[in-house]
C-alpha cells in the first residue's frame, strides 16, 4: 500500500494556516531520491541530471535539487527565467524546446545554456537568429517506428512531432561542425512513464550505437548523450517501482560494451527526469465537503481538475488515502469529484475506499510532477497553495494560493477593473 508522508494530525495542524486544497512536497524524500540517482550513475564521471522544470516549476523545489547537483531542462522562456532566478548558469541549463520562437533561442544563448535542436531546419534558423552557431550544441533524435520492450510497454516515436531522423541528424552534425561547433551532444525520448528497469538501458544501447556511427561518418565524437526522461513511477499500489540502481547498472553495461571499445569512454551521460525525481514526493490534500446519492455514490471535495488535471485529461490513476482511516476496510465504492462544470472532473471513478464522511481529508498521491504545473483556471477556479514539508517537520509556504485579484489582473486593459476591485473590496 502507498503510505502518505503526512498524518491526519499534521494536516489538521497545517489547515489552521493553509486551508485545503493544497499541494505539499516532502523535502526529505526529494533529497534522498536525488542522492540515489547520482549514486546509481556515479560510475560516469560527467553524469548530470537535468530536472525537467515543466514537471514542477517552483524555485524552492528547484533549489533543493540544485543543491544535490541537478541542472535544469527547460522548454520555454519562463522556465529559463526560473532557472536563472535560482542561479543556474551556463551548462547547468539544457534548453530542449520545439517550434521555438527566436527570442527564446536568444535568451537561452544569453544564459549560456546548452541548446538542443529539435529539427534539422533549426540549424539555419538558429544561425540567423544568433548570428552564429554556439560552440556547444545538441541534436534530438527520433528513430521512428514503434519502440517496444519485453514486458509489452511500448510507445510510438514515429508518431511523435519531436526530433530528427537518422539521416538528418548525421547530416546535422556535419553542418554544425563546419559552422564552428566544437562540443556535441545527442538527446532522445522514446517512451513515457515506463515502469521497468529495461527502458534506459535499451535506449542507451540505441544511442551508443548511433554515437559510434556518427563518429565514423562525421568525425564528431559526442561529448554527452542525454537519455532524457521517460523513467516512470508506480501510480498504482500493486505496481513495482523502478530500481534506479538496476537502471544505472544496465546503462553502464551498454556503455562498456559499446562506447568504451570505440574509444568513447569519456562520454558524459545526462538524464532529464521530472516524474521520477518529484512525483512520489508531492500530494494534493483536499477535504470532503459533500456527498451525493443518486445512481452512484459520490464524494465531493474542495479540489477539482484545476488542481490536478491528469485524471480528467487522460484518465490517469492517482491513489487516494483517507487520512486517519489508513487501516479501515475498503468497503465503499465512490466517484470522488470536484466542482467543475465538466463530468470528467473526477479524481477517482468507482474506487473502493473506506467510508468517507464530510470533513475527512483525502491525500491524493504522486502529484509532485505534472500536478500543480498543469493547472488552469476553467470556471474561474483558482490555483491552490504549494507547501513544503521540511526535513525538520515544519511546513513552509512556497507558493500562495491564487486570489480573485490574481485571476482578474490581466483585465487591466479594460475599464471594468475598477468595478472588480470594488467588488473584491466588499463594495467599498
Amino acid at each position: 500500500m502507498k503510505k502518505p508522508f503526512v498524518t491526519k494530525a499534521q494536516v489538521e495542524d497545517i489547515v489552521k494556516n493553509y486551508p485545503t486544497p493544497f499541494h505539499i512536497y516532502d523535502e526529505k524524500g526529494i533529497i534522498e531520491n536525488a542522492k540515489a540517482v547520482y549514486d546509481a550513475f556515479s560510475w560516469n564521471k560527467g553524469f548530470k541530471e537535468y530536472f525537467a522544470v515543466k514537471a514542477t516549476p517552483n524555485p524552492v523545489l528547484m533549489q533543493i535539487l540544485k543543491a544535490q547537483g541537478c541542472g535544469f531542462d527547460c522548454s520555454s522562456l519562463t522556465e529559463l527565467m526560473l532557472s536563472e532566478a535560482v542561479d543556474a548558469k551556463g551548462s547547468d541549463i539544457m534548453f530542449s524546446s520545439n517550434d521555438t520562437p527566436a527570442e527564446e533561442f536568444v535568451y537561452a544563448d544569453k544564459l549560456g545554456a546548452i541548446i538542443n535542436l529539435d529539427d534539422f531546419t533549426h540549424i539555419d534558423f538558429l544561425e540567423k537568429t544568433l548570428g552564429k552557431i554556439p560552440e556547444t550544441i545538441s541534436c534530438r533524435y527520433n528513430p521512428g517506428g514503434v519502440f517496444q520492450m519485453s514486458n509489452g510497454i511500448m510507445d510510438n516515436p514515429g508518431d511523435s512531432k519531436y526530433g530528427m531522423t537518422k539521416d538528418q541528424i548525421i547530416e546535422a552534425y556535419k553542418i554544425l561542425k563546419d559552422k564552428g561547433a566544437k562540443k556535441f551532444g545527442i538527446h532522445a525520448f522514446l517512451a513515457s512513464n515506463t515502469v521497468t528497469n529495461e527502458y534506459y538501458p535499451l535506449l542507451a544501447g540505441q544511442l551508443f550505437e548511433l554515437a559510434v556511427e556518427i563518429k565514423e561518418k562525421t568525425g564528431v565524437a559526442l561529448s554527452f548523450i542525454n537519455l532524457s526522461g521517460g523513467v516512470g513511477i508506480p501510480y498504482k499500489p500493486d505496481q513495482e517501482g523502478n530500481d534506479i540502481y538496476a537502471i544505472g547498472k544496465g546503462v553502464k553495461e551498454q556503455f562498456e560494451k559499446i562506447l568504451v571499445p570505440a574509444g568513447m569512454g569519456d562520454t558524459s551521460i545526462f538524464t532529464e527526469m521530472g516524474r521520477f525525481m518529484m512525483a512520489p514526493y508531492g500530494a494534493l490534500v483536499t477535504k470532503a465537503i459533500h456527498e451525493k446519492h443518486i445512481y452512484k455514490e459520490y464524494i465531493g471535495v474542495d479540489a477539482c481538475a484545476v488542481n490536478l488535471m491528469r485524471p480528467a485529461m487522460y484518465g490517469a490513476y492517482h491513489h487516494i488515502t483517507v487520512l486517519g482511516k489508513e487501516n479501515a476496510p475498503l468497503d465503499h465504492v465512490y466517484d470522488v469529484t470536484g466542482s467543475l462544470c465538466e463530468n470528467n472532473d473526477k479524481f477517482a471513478i468507482e474506487r473502493a475506499l473506506p467510508e468517507i464522511e464530510k470533513g475527512d481529508y483525502l491525500f491524493i498521491h504522486d502529484t509532485g510532477a505534472h500536478g500543480y504545473s498543469m493547472g488552469y483556471n476553467y470556471n474561474g477556479k483558482l490555483k491552490s497553495a504549494e507547501l513544503l514539508l521540511k526535513e525538520d517537520g515544519s511546513v513552509q509556504l512556497i507558493r500562495r494560493a491564487e486570489t480573485p485579484r490574481d485571476y482578474f489582473s490581466t483585465l487591466d486593459c479594460l475599464g471594468v477593473m475598477e468595478k472588480l476591485y470594488k467588488i473584491m473590496d466588499g463594495g467599498k
